[in-house]
C-alpha cells in the first residue's frame, strides 16, 4: 500500500498538469513579455502619436538616429547611426524687435538689434546593415523625408515644434509665401532679417515702417486674407514644394551621411533625438498610403507598417492587444543582447483590472499600481513592487477662454487669474498624497520637477494651507465683487477614465467646495480618445493632465506653454514668457538660461493657466523574471537589452 503522502502529492501533481500555464509561466521558455500599457494609443504612427503608451510600443518598432543606455538613458551610438560628428561655426543674426519702456509700448523704442551666436552643426553616419523590416537599406534620406514630412503644415503634427531646433524648420512649418517667404512674428515677437521676403524693400523701410508692414501681415486667425504689402500678393501657408526655398538644416549628403544644423545651441539636442517624433517612416509605405500629408490615411497597421527597430507589427486588436515580434532584419541582435521574440501589449485603463492580472500571472510588468493597494503591497510583495524616481508632472488644464457655444451673458470665471490662482492655492496637496496617492509623489508648488537637467524650480506659491486658504478666499471674494456676483458659478472638471483620477478629482472637488465655497464643481468622465479630442478642440473649462519629459532638460516642460503651442491648449498667451523661451533658446550660459526658466515659472505662478498638483513617481509591479529592465527618470527600457529568465 503507497504512503498517503505519495498519493496526495501525485493527486496534486496531475492537478497542477492539468492547469493550464500562465502567460508569466510560459515567458521565459518563449521569451515572450507581457506588458500593461494604459490607454489605446491614438496611433502608432511616430509622427502623429502623442501619449506614452505609443512610445512604449513605438521604441520597439523603430528606431532613432542615437540609442538610450538602458541604465542612465544617456545618448549611445546603439541607434541607426554608428556615429556622428558635431562643430561649431559663428554667424551673425538681425533681429527687429519693439521694446517695452515702463510698460507702455511705443514705436520710438523700435531697435535693430545684432547679435552673435553659435550654430551647432551635426554629422551623423548610419550603419551599412541597417534595414527595414521590409529588407529596404535605412538611408540618411529617410531620415531628411521624415522631417521635411513631421514638419510639414499639412501634416499638422502636434510635435512639429520640437523639430524647430533645426535651422530655418520654423519658417517651413510656420511661414508664409507671397514671392519670397516670411516668418511672420505673433504678437510681441521678433523678426529675422533674412526671413523677410523682400529684403530690398525691406531696407528703405525707417523703423516705424518696418512695424506697421509687419502689424499688417500678422497672421490673425481670423485673419485669412493678408496681403503683401510689397508685392500685393495673398499669403499662403508653405507647403511640401517649399522645404529648399526655405532652407531647413537638413540634409542626407549621402545614403549614410545626414547633416543637421541646428537654430541655437542645443545642450540636449541628442537627447531630443530619442523622442518618436524624430524616429523616420518608410517613404515608400506613407507614399503608397497617400499618407505624406493626411492623417485619416492609416498605414501603421498590421500587413502595411514598415519600421526599422527591433519589433515588427504583428498583431493590433483594439482594446485587447498589440503584438510586435522580432524583426529578423534589425542590425542589432547578438547573443548578449537582448532574447525576447515578442512582447504583447494589453490597452488596461483600469489599474484594478491591471493588478488583478499581474496577480494571475498574465502580465510580467504594470503600468502603474492602484494607490489603495501600494500599502498591502509593501507589507507583502515588497520585491514585486518598484517606486521609482519619473520626470512628470500631474496637472490641471484652465481653460482661459470660454468656447464658442458659451452664452455671452454668462461669465467665465476661468479667463480671471485671481481665480485660476484661488483653485491652485485650495488644494491640499500633502493630504492628496498622504491619503489618495501614497506612494511618495511630492507636492508640486512648481511646473518643471526639480533636479531636470540640473534645474530646480523654486516655490510659486505657499504652502503653508492656512494661510494660503486666506489668499485663496480673498482673491475669490475679489473676483464676486467685481463681476457682481453671489457666489462662484458652476465649474466643470473633466478626466479620462482611471480610477486614481477620479479619486484625485473627488478629492480636488471637496476642497474647493469646502475651502472656498464652490458648491457646484461637476466631473465628468471621459473615455481617453474622447477626453484627448475635447482638450484638443478646447471644449471644457477644466481637465486633468500629465506630462512625462520628453528629454532631461527644464525646456521640455517649459516651452509648452507658448502661445498657441501645439501641447498648451488653454488659450492662455503671454508676450514675456515667450520671449523667455527664445531667450533661453538661444543662450549658451547654463546660469543665465536657468534664469530665464526661473522667471518663465513665475509667470506661470502668477497667471496660472494650469495647476500642478503633485510630481510623479513611477510605480509598477513587474516579475523577478524580467531581466534588464532598469529604473529610470523617463521610465524608458530599451527592450533589445531586456530578457526573461526562469
Amino acid at each position: 500500500m503507497k504512503p498517503l503522502w505519495c498519493t496526495l502529492f501525485f493527486v496534486c501533481l496531475v492537478a497542477a498538469c492539468s492547469r493550464p500555464l500562465t502567460n508569466v509561466e510560459r515567458g521565459a521558455e518563449g521569451q515572450v513579455l507581457h506588458l500593461g500599457n494604459g490607454a489605446e494609443p491614438q496611433s502608432l504612427d511616430p509622427h502623429l502619436a502623442t501619449s506614452v503608451g505609443a512610445h512604449h510600443i513605438l521604441a520597439a518598432l523603430v528606431e532613432g538616429l542615437v540609442g538610450e543606455h538602458p541604465l542612465d538613458l544617456r545618448p549611445i551610438n546603439s541607434g541607426a547611426a554608428k556615429s556622428w560628428d558635431s562643430e561649431t561655426n559663428t554667424i551673425e543674426r538681425f533681429i527687429y524687435e519693439l521694446t517695452d519702456v515702463e510698460g507702455n509700448k511705443t514705436l520710438k523704442n523700435l531697435k535693430v538689434n545684432t547679435k552673435s551666436h553659435n550654430q551647432v552643426a551635426f554629422t551623423f553616419y548610419l550603419r551599412e546593415k541597417a534595414r527595414w523590416s521590409n529588407g529596404d537599406p535605412v538611408t540618411a534620406g529617410d531620415f531628411a523625408y521624415s522631417y521635411r514630412r513631421m514638419l510639414n503644415p499639412g501634416l499638422a503634427a502636434q510635435y512639429a515644434y520640437m523639430l524647430h531646433v533645426f535651422n530655418n524648420a520654423k519658417l517651413f512649418h510656420e511661414g508664409r509665401k507671397c514671392e519670397g517667404l516670411w516668418l511672420l512674428p505673433k504678437k510681441g515677437e521678433p523678426t529675422r532679417r533674412e526671413h523677410v521676403a523682400h529684403p530690398a524693400e525691406w531696407e528703405k523701410l525707417d523703423a516705424v515702417a518696418r512695424h506697421r508692414a509687419l502689424q499688417s501681415l500678422r497672421p490673425e486667425k481670423e485673419d485669412k486674407d493678408a496681403v503683401c504689402p510689397f508685392c500685393e500678393k495673398k499669403l499662403e501657408p508653405l507647403d511640401w514644394e517649399d522645404w529648399g526655398r526655405a532652407n531647413v538644416g537638413v540634409e542626407a549628403l549621402d545614403d549614410r551621411t545626414l547633416r543637421l544644423t541646428l537654430e541655437n545651441p542645443t545642450p540636449y539636442f541628442l537627447e531630443l533625438l530619442n523622442h518618436y517624433s524624430f524616429w523616420p517612416v518608410h517613404k515608400k509605405t506613407v507614399e503608397n498610403a497617400g499618407a505624406r500629408d493626411r492623417r485619416d490615411r492609416p498605414w501603421a497597421r498590421p500587413g502595411t507598417f514598415v519600421g526599422n527597430g527591433s519589433f515588427t507589427l504583428d498583431e493590433w486588436g483594439i482594446n485587447a492587444r498589440i503584438v510586435v515580434r522580432r524583426n529578423p532584419n534589425y542590425w542589432g541582435w547578438t547573443e548578449a543582447n537582448g532574447t525576447l521574440q515578442a512582447i504583447h501589449f494589453y490597452p488596461i485603463e483600469s489599474v484594478d483590472t491591471e493588478e488583478r492580472a499581474f496577480r494571475a500571472g498574465f502580465l510580467h510588468n504594470t503600468q502603474t499600481v492602484p494607490p489603495h493597494r501600494l500599502d498591502s503591497l509593501r507589507a507583502n510583495h515588497p520585491k514585486e513592487l518598484h517606486i521609482d524616481t519619473y520626470l512628470g508632472v500631474y496637472f490641471y488644464r484652465l481653460n482661459t477662454k470660454p468656447p464658442k457655444s458659451h452664452p455671452k451673458d454668462k461669465p467665465w470665471p476661468l479667463a480671471d487669474p485671481d481665480v485660476r490662482r484661488a483653485l491652485a492655492l485650495a488644494i491640499n496637496r500633502e493630504e492628496l498624497i498622504k491619503h489618495v496617492m501614497k506612494a511618495g509623489q511630492q507636492p508640486a508648488y512648481y511646473f518643471t520637477p526639480r533636479g531636470t537637467g540640473n534645474f530646480f524650480a523654486r516655490d510659486q506659491f505657499k504652502y503653508d494651507f492656512k494661510e494660503a486658504i486666506r489668499e485663496a478666499k480673498r482673491l475669490i471674494a475679489g473676483y464676486l465683487e467685481r463681476e457682481g456676483l453671489k457666489e462662484m458659478p458652476k465649474i466643470e472638471l473633466k478626466f479620462n477614465t482611471s480610477e486614481s483620477h477620479k479619486k484625485v478629482a473627488v478629492a480636488i472637488q471637496q476642497m474647493w467646495k469646502s475651502e472656498l465655497g464652490i458648491k457646484n464643481v461637476v466631473l465628468d468622465n471621459q473615455e481617453w480618445k474622447v477626453f484627448l479630442k475635447t482638450t484638443e478642440l478646447m471644449n471644457y473649462e477644466i481637465a486633468r493632465a500629465g506630462w512625462i519629459g520628453d528629454y532631461n532638460d527644464p525646456n521640455t516642460f517649459l516651452d509648452m506653454w507658448v502661445t498657441d503651442g501645439g501641447h498648451n491648449n488653454t488659450g492662455w498667451s503671454s508676450e514675456r514668457y515667450d520671449e523667455l523661451i527664445k531667450l533661453a533658446a538661444a543662450e549658451s550660459d547654463q546660469k543665465k538660461r536657468f534664469e530665464y526658466f526661473h522667471e518663465c515659472e513665475e509667470i506661470l505662478g502668477e497667471e496660472m493657466p494650469m495647476i500642478p498638483i503633485y510630481i510623479y513617481v513611477s510605480s509598477s509591479l513587474r516579475h523577478s523574471s524580467v531581466r534588464g529592465w532598469h529604473p529610470t527618470v523617463l521610465d524608458h527600457h530599451p527592450y533589445k537589452y531586456v530578457r526573461l529568465e526562469e
